[in-house]
């Protein structure tokens, strides 16, 4: 694959997002753009989507795209960390090791 055809399927969208704002907001997005797919690792379903919206003639919307992609909140553990009362923080600072010299 050559590092044109890598780069294609971002063009599309800077291109659009260049054509319907300035430079500054059409990078400021693609890097958005860019971002959401490697934090939520949803690379393809990114694209996917963007392409919808392209071929709907509209512009992606990265606001919109990150709720859609945004991780489900049931899908987040709850977690409860109980901590250990302080006094015992002072107990571990005393313990010596045996034979150390």
């Amino acid at each position: 694959m050559s590092s044109s055809s890598r780069a294609a399927p971002i063009n599309a969208p800077f291109e659009a997002l260049l054509a319907g704002d300035s430079e500054k907001q059409a990078c400021r997005t693609t890097v958005g753009l860019l971002a959401l797919a490697h934090d939520r690792a949803c690379e393809a379903e990114l694209a996917e989507a963007i392409d919808g919206e392209l071929d709907a003639d509209r512009l992606p919307d990265l606001d919109a795209l990150g709720r859609r992609f945004a991780p489900n909140p049931c899908d987040i553990p709850d977690v409860t960390v109980e901590l250990a009362p302080p006094h015992l923080y002072d107990e571990l600072s005393t313990v010596q090791l045996v034979g150390a010299a």
